[in-house]
């Protein structure tokens, strides 16, 4: 009888340090995990919100982008398109097309050194190894603004400034790229499987070619898509290196035409549709790379 008395209070008797008649243990923890939640919400929010008007604003005519409730779809994005597109006989998508030269181009020889480069990092025994790829980490600190100005004035005295190499050139090697590389192949290519091939007789240019690099894709496509998002985004180095427009990025492009809308503000509606339809390529590009990041991640290692 005592015992079972003695159990009743033991169950009755709130735990130390709590307040009788308080709920204890999961609803605070379910309270402290909304906070990660609720952050994560405020940052998409926060980045969300410049995207939603540069799309409800490119459906507005002149008139109606400074009359109108800021969130307040228009009428007249398919008159933008069409002006945008009459705006210096098309000019805009020359621009576009520059843009896709400079970014898929530069992307894919980027991508390219930053394979051989990260696969030798990785691979082979040197003297002197950790010391370039001590240098590379120092590049990838470096701001790219610091680099700009001694760029120009090497290309300027091989005088080929002005021109689509002068873009090109600074963008083939990628100090992150090639950082990328040689983790991913450090840790995608097995010591063992390329000392099997050297044992079969296969070349070194073989083995990267039919063994490492299809076990480093899915590394290389991140590569690959860093580089291309940087390079159609790069602003400072076209600035610096082109004089002539019809060589402009979009981004240039829409720079100038911003200038020019201080004293035609008709023409600040062009910029914002330019701005929306330049950001339609990045989504059909990271769309089409998912898919081969799912596909590459479940059958990299298999290919040989």
């Amino acid at each position: 009888m005592s015992s079972l008395a003695t159990g009743d209070i033991r169950k009755a008797a709130p735990a130390a340090g709590t307040t009788p008649g308080t709920a204890q243990g999961p609803p605070l923890r379910r309270r402290i995990a909304l906070v990660p939640t609720l952050t994560l919400l405020l940052g998409a929010l926060y980045c969300l919100l410049p995207v939603a008007w540069v799309v409800i604003a490119a459906t507005k005519s002149g008139r109606e982008l400074f009359s109108t409730f800021t969130f307040l779809p228009g009428t007249g994005f398919t008159q933008n398109v069409k002006d945008l597109n009459a705006y210096r006989d098309g000019v805009y998508w020359k621009w576009m097309g520059n843009s896709a030269l400079y970014a898929g181009l530069g992307a894919l020889l980027s991508t390219a050194v930053s394979a051989l480069s990260g696969y030798a990092l990785a691979v082979y025994r040197f003297r002197g190894r950790e010391t370039v790829f001590s240098v590379l980490m120092a590049g990838v600190l470096m701001p790219p603004v610091i680099l700009a100005i001694p760029q120009y004035l090497l290309l300027a005295k091989a005088d080929i400034t002005d021109s689509y190499a002068s873009v090109l050139l600074p963008l083939i090697l990628s100090p992150y790229g090639v950082y990328l590389a040689r983790i991913y192949a450090a840790a995608a290519v097995p010591g063992d499987v390329v000392e099997a091939g050297r044992m079969d007789g296969a070349s070194e240019w073989r083995i990267f070619t039919r063994i490492a690099l299809p076990m480093m894709v899915p590394g290389l496509v991140t590569v690959f898509l860093f580089q291309f998002v940087a390079v159609w985004n790069n602003f400072l180095l076209p600035y610096i290196m082109l004089s002539d427009d019809e060589k402009f990025p979009i981004t240039l492009g829409l720079f100038t035409l911003l200038e020019q809308g201080a004293n035609t503000p008709a023409l600040y509606t062009l910029v914002i549709t330019g701005a929306l339809l330049a950001v339609l390529p990045l989504i059909a590009l990271f769309l089409v790379i998912q898919r081969f990041w799912s596909l590459d991640l479940l059958s990299g290692a298999v290919k040989s």
